[in-house]
């Protein structure tokens, strides 16, 4: 879902683009009005396009003045509005990036229902109905097939065929949108797409994105009560200091209290849904990726703090599910977005070697939509187009995961080592205090945010905090390629009934590393503990997500993990550390660590002390499964 830090993201595309527009224009002219570039090459129309129950939505066409040839149609639909509004108002650019208005394409943008000017009720993530026995039975499949209907018989100039993507939100409705397509639809480009919002966004294995979630839907989740061209506006937390206003917060129940006022519909509902209930697996597109013709490009980013499950959950998907189709993963060095308009050289500390933003754009991107809707060229693309972290090089590879991987498992061993060879002691465990009044925090930043440079944060911080256990290995003596997904295979104990589980991957840096130019002040590589990949699970989770289960005080329980895939190469002279701790705020609420029904419901009370145990025997193992990709 996410609004991407929208405004943010959005004037950083707009600066680059208003840098970077060719089309003869003098730079001077450019930076005058941007908007004139769009203006003087195309032309918009505003239409509000019936769907087969009736409703209408708002959409605004942008044809070429060139008319000398037929352009095809490149179409998102979002809920973030399509400004400017008005036939005679234009945007500053149109398409993922400039290199689509140097090519020439016809673009459409459409509200979605229930947002800005559309009728209808707004619906997140809009439960897809597999039969459809009557007009009544819509869905965003339907809703993108009646727009392309429409579109391709009522809006000249066009030949025939229409590609769509979208970045986050407009990514899951550009993943629906291919489910029975159009025949006219040939080309699909899901960025950043939400898949399954119970492991996406908002909640990860069932712990709960505080920051996240509070931050967007304060904002994005009030009510329209009427068509309108407004956003809603963003919530002002009259402090910088984030982690300190959410502990002042309290239990989550006071959120309503103080700040929401009952007024958020999703909040309430995701309080009312704590499980994976039947709520939340309507909400879960994966199953109804069955029926798919289009050539499909799925685009995500390694270090997006939102939604990295979605995109290799739906290319997984989409290559199990619909043999022989065009289905392409392509995953850059990116946070959530980083890939639509800023350069890709860097994320926080953290430095790539390239510009991976432009070469995605230009080399990737453009050659996708070019091929299936021009028959310009060959794309070129293999089945997975990654950016091999580390090493900072793009990979190509015939299948993903790569193929010949060997899997391999890390275990923690005593005295803060981590081998590959399992342990030899009878028994054996680390322990900690976990105190929810005093949360790990999930980075050193200052902020209200989600700061999604966390996802390449050194971990310095957190590792030097009494209540995070860290294991890393002996100094590398060769380059080690991790390929694939990674499995943790906790086995803990807590002296409370639940817990959250936080596991890390860090790639810790020789003492000696050299600073890239442009390090701000106070940093440094020289022992970096840079985090490759974290997630996190509400422990009552533990063997299902549909039934919460407490733990047994003080008896040793297995916990198992998903944390998604990497590309990441540990250079010869780095260490691999792995990381466990019981709080990461507040990117993530806080357990009581005493068992309730319902966290979002939970007292202040509850919230108590723990005891947490990380077992380290030959009996107990606690270790992560990892897949080694044999040197190039």
């Amino acid at each position: 879902m996410t609004p991407l830090c929208f405004a943010r993201r959005t004037l950083t595309l707009l600066a680059a683009l208003f840098l970077l527009f060719p089309l003869g224009t003098a730079r001077a002219q450019q930076r005058a009005d941007p908007a004139k570039i769009v203006r003087d090459h195309y032309v918009k129309h505003e239409y509000r396009i019936p769907m087969r129950d009736g409703v209408r939505l708002f959409t605004a066409v942008y044809e070429p003045r060139n008319t000398s040839q037929k352009y095809p149609i490149l179409m998102t639909r979002t809920p973030y509005g399509v400004r400017p509004y008005g036939k005679d108002s234009y945007p500053s650019n149109l398409g993922p990036s400039r290199h689509f208005l140097d090519e020439g394409y016809l673009f459409v943008y459409q509200d979605v229902r229930g947002c800005y000017l559309s009728e209808g009720r707004f619906v997140n993530m809009t439960p897809h109905v597999a039969s459809k026995k009557s007009a009544k039975d819509v869905d965003e499949s339907s809703d993108t097939y009646d727009t392309i209907e429409w579109l391709v018989k009522n809006v000249p100039g066009h030949n025939g065929r229409v590609g769509q993507w979208g970045i986050s939100y407009p990514g899951f409705y550009a993943a629906a949108g291919m489910i029975d397509a159009h025949p006219a639809l040939k080309a699909v480009s899901p960025q950043a797409p939400i898949a399954d919002w119970y492991f996406d966004d908002f909640n990860h294995h069932g712990a709960f994105f505080l920051t996240h979630a509070f931050n967007f839907l304060s904002g994005f989740g009030t009510e329209r009560p009427e068509p309108t061209t407004q956003r809603g506006g963003r919530f002002n937390h009259a402090t910088p200091d984030g982690y300190q206003f959410f502990l002042d917060l309290g239990p989550l129940k006071k959120a309503n209290d103080k700040y929401l006022k009952n007024k958020i519909a999703f909040w309430n509902e995701m309080a009312s849904h704590p499980h994976y209930d039947d709520f939340w697996k309507a909400r879960n597109l994966l199953p109804h990726l069955k029926k798919v013709a289009p050539a499909v490009m799925t685009v995500g980013g390694w270090f997006d703090a939102e939604d990295l499950y979605g995109p290799l959950k739906i290319y997984r998907t989409l290559e199990r599910e619909n043999k022989g189709i065009f289905n392409v993963l392509v995953m850059g060095p990116w946070q959530h977005g980083g890939w639509m308009g800023g350069p890709g050289d860097r994320l926080g500390n953290v430095h790539f070697g390239s510009l991976t933003g432009e070469f995605f754009r230009k080399n990737i991107q453009l050659s996708f939509f070019n091929h299936f809707l021009k028959d310009k060229d060959e794309h070129g693309l293999p089945e997975a187009y990654t950016f091999e972290t580390g090493a900072n090089r793009w990979r190509r590879f015939d299948h993903w995961p790569p193929r010949g991987l060997e899997t391999k498992r890390l275990y923690v061993r005593a005295g803060g080592r981590l081998s590959f060879e399992p342990p030899e002691d009878e028994d054996g465990f680390d322990e900690y205090v976990s105190d929810p009044a005093k949360p790990v925090p999930f980075t050193e930043a200052i902020t209200t945010g989600m700061a999604t440079e966390y996802m390449t944060d050194d971990q310095r911080f957190a590792a030097r905090r009494p209540d995070v256990v860290a294991w890393q290995t002996d100094v590398l003596k060769d380059d080690l390629t991790l390929a694939g997904p990674l499995l943790a295979d906790l086995r803990v104990s807590t002296s409370g009934t639940d817990a959250d589980w936080v596991v890390k991957l860090v790639d810790v840096f020789p003492a000696d590393t050299k600073d890239p130019p442009g390090l701000p002040p106070g940093r440094h590589l020289g022992g970096y503990q840079m985090m490759v990949r974290s997630e996190v699970i509400r422990g009552r989770f533990r063997y299902s997500y549909e039934k919460p289960e407490p733990f047994i005080a003080n008896e040793p329980a297995k916990v198992p993990l998903e944390l998604l895939d990497v590309l990441h190469t540990f250079k010869k002279g780095h260490r691999v550390m792995i990381q466990v701790q019981c709080t990461w705020f507040p990117l993530v609420d806080r357990n009581p660590q005493k068992y309730v029904p319902n966290i979002f419901l939970a007292e202040e009370k509850d919230f108590i002390k723990a005891t947490q145990r990380v077992y380290r025997s030959k009996k107990l193992p606690t270790s992560v499964q990892i897949g080694v990709l044999p040197p190039k």
